[in-house]
């Protein structure tokens, strides 16, 4: 009952549910148990830590739940944080496809990984009031050779009252010295960068802030809500598959100049991706050639890149739009009900 005497300032600073917002791969799980590792080990705080996500590969959706309480504050309850204190977002493509600040608190914390600023941030999300952090933990993370997890961890210590950096990162250089040792000290570098090279603004609440509540969405699948038959209606191979937010910050890049139209990256291609079109050479023979890529199915998953034997295709660092404008099309016919 302590905890009922504190003022709400000191409740923000003595408490924090943290809902982490990822794809597999990028290490949202793994920063979830180090965090809560810290607070309750290190610290001596109450805490838990649970994720929620499907099977385990990369570019499915992850969420990592920690919540972090005063030694003489009872947690009980282990539910998915559905309200908020902050939300850390591992992969900006992530808030096109889903609702990343569902519940946020008026007065919470946006900890995302972007090259945009903040206000550009708040557009992009509709977020109505708090505090936005914005660091590009995507290009820490290639520079230092580690992944976006311990950039974003830095963030978070940034901006969060209750968690102390100094014990995150005993945590940090302890947990990669028992698994990847040779990895410990670029992961401690990728810590302190995240820590340092972030961009905050923070936006008052207004009344429509206030009263916003989170809705807990509806399962279109449920005995009540699913279509007739059980009839899948999105299926995987549909034409409306969109596999943008499953890429962890990496594309093919492709110079026409220098391919051969082998056919190399569409035997590998798990989503035919690549778009090819008949065509006559200089002796009047039909071939197939290489078009361009639909980056619509491309999950970044770059095996093309390994096979091709020309470099015609590199890995290249995604940056916002650039898929939209190097995009070539299917021509998939459309089937009209």
């Amino acid at each position: 009952m302590s905890d009922m005497k504190l003022t709400e300032e000191e409740l923000k600073r003595n408490s924090a549910d943290i809902r982490l917002e990822s794809i597999g791969g990028l290490g949202a799980n793994l920063a979830g148990k180090m965090l809560a590792e810290a607070g309750v080990l290190r610290m001596g705080l109450n805490g838990y830590n649970s994720a929620s996500y499907g099977s385990e590969k990369k570019g499915t959706p992850v969420k990592s739940y920690v919540s972090l309480r005063q030694p003489d504050v009872t947690i009980r309850s282990a539910n998915p944080i559905e309200e908020p204190d902050v939300v850390g977002v591992f992969h900006e493509a992530l808030c096109k496809t889903q609702n990343c600040i569902a519940g946020l608190k008026a007065d919470g914390i946006l900890v995302i990984n972007t090259t945009k600023s903040p206000d550009e941030v708040r557009e992009l999300t509709d977020l109505k009031s708090g505090t936005i952090v914005c660091v590009d933990a995507m290009r820490i993370a290639v520079e230092e050779k580690t992944r976006v997890n311990t950039a974003m961890m830095g963030a978070l210590c940034r901006e969060v009252p209750i968690l102390d950096p100094e014990a995150v990162r005993e945590v940090i250089r302890e947990t990669f010295h028992g698994k990847y040792p040779a990895l410990r000290d670029a992961n401690i570098r990728t810590f302190d960068r995240g820590y340092e090279e972030v961009v905050t603004k923070v936006y008052a609440p207004d009344a429509e802030a206030m009263s916003h509540h989170f809705v807990r969405p509806v399962s279109p699948m449920g005995y009540k809500t699913q279509p007739m038959g059980g009839v899948i209606e999105t299926a995987g191979n549909s034409f409306l598959k969109d596999l943008s937010a499953s890429r962890q910050g990496f594309v093919p890049e492709l110079d026409l100049n220098t391919c051969i139209h082998c056919g190399n990256c569409d035997q590998v291609c798990p989503d035919m991706c690549f778009v090819w079109s008949e065509r006559t050479n200089e002796a009047g023979r039909s071939f197939m050639y290489l078009d361009g890529i639909d980056y619509q199915y491309c999950k970044g998953c770059l095996k093309c890149v390994d096979v091709c034997p020309t470099n015609a295709l590199t890995q290249l660092r995604e940056e916002d739009g650039y898929a939209e404008q190097k995009m070539v099309k299917h021509s998939f016919p459309v089937y009209q009900a």
